[in-house]
C-alpha cells in the first residue's frame, strides 16, 4: 500500500460537478495505491502511522489535533514508467480488490477517531487543495 500525504489547509474532490468529499480547515488530504499483496491488516497499519504522523504545525499528529483528513483512492501511484513512455499499471490491484482495501483504510482511521472524507472509488475526480508548507510525503506499508 501506498499512501502520498499532504498538509492542507483545505481540500476538496467533485465527481461530475458535485462536491463529493470535503475538508475547510487544517488536515491531512491521503492519495492511497493499493497493490496486489496489500491485505486488511496494511491498510490498519498504514491508517494508524497517518493518524500518529507528527507532519502539523508545532509537531503535532491529526490525531492530536483531531484534524479531518481528506481519502481518494489512486491506482496510479503504481504506475511503473521505467520502460517505454506509457505507464504500466501491473502492480496495481484491480477493483475488486483495492476498493475492499480502500474501505478498510477509512474504516481504519474512522475507528482510531478520525473524521474522514473520501473521493469516490473508480470516478474521475476532481481534487483542489491548498497544500500547506508545502508538506508531502510518500508512505509505503
Amino acid at each position: 500500500m501506498r499512501a502520498v500525504v499532504q498538509r492542507v489547509s483545505q481540500a476538496s474532490v467533485t465527481v461530475e460537478g458535485e462536491v463529493v468529499g470535503a475538508i475547510d480547515g487544517p488536515g491531512l488530504l491521503v492519495l492511497l495505491g493499493v497493490t496486489h499483496d496489500d491485505t486488511a491488516e496494511t491498510a490498519k497499519t498504514l491508517a494508524a502511522k497517518i493518524w500518529t504522523l507528527r507532519i502539523l504545525h508545532g509537531e503535532r499528529s491529526a490525531s492530536d489535533e483531531q484534524a479531518p483528513i481528506l481519502a481518494i483512492s489512486q491506482f496510479t501511484l503504481y504506475a511503473d514508467t521505467r520502460k517505454g513512455r506509457r505507464p504500466s499499471w501491473n502492480a496495481a490491484a484491480p477493483g475488486p480488490v483495492s476498493e475492499p482495501l480502500y474501505d478498510a483504510f477509512c474504516a481504519a482511521l474512522e475507528e482510531l477517531g478520525a473524521k474522514v472524507e473520501r473521493g469516490r472509488f473508480g470516478a474521475h475526480m476532481d481534487v483542489s487543495l491548498v497544500n500547506d508548507g508545502p508538506v508531502t510525503l510518500i508512505l509505503d506499508a
